[in-house]
């Protein structure tokens, strides 16, 4: 039987989506990517962009001048899944923005550590 919301495994991938949202802010690319897998089967579906694989998803990333607009997690929900795997969502508001974001995430545990197979963004209604 798997299990969901291990302790152990929850305390890990909630360290690793704190630490995406620090380097996200810091625009820290090479952390970035270092959080993604990289594999040709990675995706990443952002506000007006649709990434396959890690080589495009770094070139986005490099080819954004000031990275991501800084933002306040507004709510965030972590589901560990077996030992292996998680489901991180968030919903969060841009500094200065009117929208609200939504984020998810497939985490994996890999070889070098828990990585970011599949990621997507998007906005929507507007709270003013």
């Amino acid at each position: 039987m798997m299990t969901l919301n291990d302790p152990v495994i929850l305390a890990e991938v909630t360290a690793m989506s704190d630490r995406y949202e620090q380097v996200l802010g810091d625009n820290d690319i090479a952390a970035l990517d270092a959080m993604f897998c990289g594999a040709p089967e990675t995706v990443r579906y952002g506000v007006g962009e649709n990434l396959y694989g890690a080589e495009e998803i770094a070139a986005f990333r490099r080819s954004r001048t000031g990275g991501s607009p800084p933002r306040k997690v507004l709510r965030r929900v972590i589901t560990t899944i077996g030992q292996d795997a998680a489901s991180v969502s968030l919903e969060f508001l841009r500094e200065g923005g009117t929208r609200i974001g939504r984020q998810s995430q497939v985490w994996i545990r890999t070889g070098e550590g828990w990585k970011i197979l599949s990621a997507h963004v998007s906005l929507i209604a507007d709270i003013s």
